[in-house]
């Protein structure tokens, strides 16, 4: 997974950063916009207040990538989610969005370390 997210990681801030507007009406459409015209970044608090506002979404999970990176998972009730990505210098970029979020029964790994 680490190779997944340095990729994500060096696309994303190598790219032109845009203009906050989630302007599109739906997730989905949200990212289909990002793909074609480059990540939308901004102010993360920007952010998280229309993906509030716009979809209900609430953070679900997160983690702390090795480059310093935070990756959040937003999800809605109404099935909605969005993946973001704040690199150390603050920029919040929206990766990843969509529809039918499904919660799964959390399992331990079958992982034996060799």
């Amino acid at each position: 997974m680490k190779p997944l997210l340095k990729i994500v990681s060096a696309s994303l801030f190598t790219a032109t950063m845009l203009g906050v507007s989630l302007s599109p009406s739906t997730p989905a459409n949200a990212q289909q916009t990002a793909q074609r015209s480059g990540p939308v970044c901004g102010e993360r608090g920007s952010l998280m207040t229309q993906l509030k506002g716009k979809y209900s979404e609430l953070p679900k999970s997160m983690g702390l990538a090795a480059n310093g990176s935070v990756l959040e998972v937003l999800t809605a009730n109404t099935g909605t989610w969005t993946i973001l990505l704040t690199n150390p210098q603050g920029i919040t970029c929206l990766i990843a969005a969509g529809e039918h979020w499904e919660e799964m029964e959390q399992r331990k790994a079958d992982y034996t370390p060799s």
